[in-house]
């Protein structure tokens, strides 16, 4: 049995995974209220039974570092050494949620992904992932030759780029706002929603009537805006959708750049799904192909939204089996097809 994990700030959801001809099988989840718990060996300790675990891994945000991180969310430090040690289990891997995520990609059926352009399928080559959630993470997957190979990367910290005048009042609402330098996570991911709400509250004046206030104090922010501008219910809540998605739309792009990924982006995170029918009016895909004499390129390339909520698990299930393989010379995946 391999165990996965995927560690939030917020929550950490775990699961059990099994190998069926060659395919992930999920035997059991749970998610878990992160601040709740003392450490992530405790939460491991309450979710198995008596479930023999041969190789564990876990997905976490933030840069790993021989087999350590501090999370900058939870005052946890993570050691895959006393992990390993502490929980019984053999193999225990650290990889960035990003990476985890990456590795999962792989593992998907068709209707776990939504093509949002088709661009031209029968190139090959790197791929993007840029995810938006909580936080805004990015990676990138190198083709080499034979496979992807996920790498993570920071590039949701990078400095926010505004392309329009609201972008350029956006920013200098938030510089006010956080006193100084803004990424693009602050506008690109959870925050970056109410970011933009309030920019166009406080400095647009766009109306925020005292049914849709009550409702922002009351219920999550976000959660709220995206139903009424789905909705088209409120005119504040549609602006805001739409500067958001077009903002990611340009972030996807530039990371598409950079990395040239011939072989497609994929949008990952939490959000994505939720806004799929925003995501299908081509905002995003008019962003983020809106790199003047490069455009062709963006055209060219396939978008790809993540469906499945489960596909770091599945990623860090999958990265877990291969490396404990590597390690043990016993791979249950390969197994499971000679059964």
């Amino acid at each position: 049995m391999i165990l996965a994990g995927d560690v939030g700030g917020t929550k950490v959801h775990l699961a059990l995974y099994d190998f069926s001809n060659g395919k992930l099988q999920i035997t059991r989840d749970e998610r878990f209220a992160a601040k709740e718990y003392g450490g992530l060996e405790e939460i491991v300790r309450q979710f198995l039974s008596t479930e023999e675990v041969t190789a564990a891994c876990f997905g976490v945000p933030g840069p790993v570092r021989d087999g350590r991180l501090r999370l900058t969310n939870l005052p946890w430090t993570l050691d895959s050494r006393e992990l390993s040690t502490g929980l019984g289990i053999q193999h225990v891997f650290l990889i960035n949620d990003l990476e985890a995520n990456g590795y999962g990609i792989s593992e998907l059926a068709g209707d776990q992904v939504y093509t949002l352009s088709e661009g031209d399928p029968s190139q090959i080559g790197n791929r993007a992932l840029v995810s938006a959630g909580t936080g805004l993470g990015e990676a990138f997957l190198a083709w080499n030759g034979r496979s992807h190979q996920p790498y993570p990367s920071e590039g949701g910290h990078v400095d926010f780029a505004p392309r329009n005048e609201d972008e350029i009042d956006l920013l200098r609402f938030l510089k006010q706002k956080y006193n100084g330098r803004i990424s693009f996570e602050r506008v690109v991911s959870g925050m970056g929603l109410t970011n933009i709400y309030e920019f166009l509250r406080e400095v647009r004046g766009l109306e925020e009537p005292a049914w849709l206030a009550e409702r922002m104090a009351k219920e999550d922010p976000n959660a709220v805006i995206t139903e009424l501008a789905l909705a088209a219910k409120s005119e504040i809540c549609e602006k805001t959708l739409d500067m958001f998605v077009s903002a990611y739309g340009a972030e996807a792009g530039n990371m598409a750049l950079k990395i040239l990924s011939v072989g497609g982006l994929y949008i990952g995170g939490g959000i994505a799904p939720r806004i799929l029918e925003k995501l299908k009016d081509g905002t995003f895909m008019r962003a983020f192909t809106d790199k003047g004499r490069l455009s062709q390129l963006l055209i060219n390339m396939p978008v790809r939204v993540i469906l499945e909520s489960r596909a770091a698990l599945m990623g860090a299930a999958a990265y877990a089996e291969a490396r404990a393989a590597e390690l043990s010379g016993i791979s249950p995946r390969a197994a499971s097809i000679h059964a």
